[in-house]
């Protein structure tokens, strides 16, 4: 099964254990600071492979548990607002993305971005005495920033980060520069600013599929006649080439490409053996 702590935010998977909740039920998640209440995206169901390691769910969450979460959510809102006012006041670069509350060991830790390192001892002092609980900042990066807000990406769908993405793996110009993809920062750059994730996830496809295609500018016999390579199209398996004759044309990288000429010249029309 899989829940979610906020509306369309990312998802945990658990194993339901004997519970059987349904889309929309509220549940308990086991958590370093004892269970919290989430809500259940997917609803239980059988996967073929084995899975391993998923915590089990604590059951259904019960009045007394949505009584102090809904405490929690009013704490934290609260937090947002004194720390806003706060920074406003000490007249510092940095703006609040993020309040977690752990009201077992009542600490509030409040995330923020800023253009610099940004000194807050003073503003931390205040916190405390206007939250009433010890106070933890934290400075996160572009990355971080869009996975703790969340948001739409360019293909229309929630951000891979704030939702299922773990881990921000490195991604370079090159991988876009193999795909094709214009080198334009408003064409492949995420909501972050930084390059999408999303480049890294085709790249070994594209990296296979130009080991076999054949290299741009390579010179090749094609059903249309001789021609020059002048353009690859690794969904659909084609290349483009630019005829010696005049014109172009677009067919299959396996008409062009130098093994499967080798394999038909090979066992194609094979001549009859003589008759003895």
């Amino acid at each position: 099964m899989a829940v979610s702590f906020t509306r369309y935010g990312r998802l945990y998977y658990l194993d339901p254990g004997p519970h059987s909740p349904r889309v929309g039920d509220r549940v308990l998640v086991p958590t370093d600071s004892g269970p919290e209440v989430a809500e259940c995206v997917w609803a239980p169901q059988w996967v073929s492979e084995d899975i391993d390691g998923l915590p089990e769910c604590a059951g259904p969450a019960t009045d007394e548990h949505l009584a102090r979460d809904e405490t929690n959510r009013r704490r934290r809102a609260e937090g947002r607002s004194i720390a806003k006012r706060l920074i406003r006041k000490h007249e510092l670069p940095m703006k609040v993305i993020g309040v977690d509350y752990l009201d077992h060991d009542n600490v509030f830790k409040i995330y923020f971005t800023a253009p610099h390192r940004v000194d807050f001892r003073a503003l931390v002092r205040d916190l405390a005495r206007g939250i009433k609980a010890r106070v933890e900042l934290r400075q996160v990066g572009p990355r971080d920033e869009a996975r703790l807000q969340g948001g739409i990406g360019p293909c229309g769908r929630d951000l891979c980060c704030a939702t299922f993405l773990k881990d921000f793996e490195p991604v370079s110009v090159r991988m876009a520069k193999e795909q094709d993809l214009p080198v334009n920062p408003l064409r492949i750059a995420g909501a972050c600013g930084r390059l999408m994730c999303c480049l890294k996830y085709e790249h070994p496809l594209y990296v296979k599929a130009h080991e076999r295609m054949p290299a741009l500018g390579s010179r090749v016999d094609t059903p249309s006649g001789p021609g020059q390579v002048v353009g690859r199209n690794v969904p659909s398996d084609k290349v483009t080439v630019r005829l010696a004759g005049g014109g172009r044309c677009s067919c299959p990288s396996a008409s062009v490409c130098s093994p499967r000429k080798q394999h038909e010249a090979m066992y194609s029309d094979p001549a009859p053996d003589d008759e003895t």
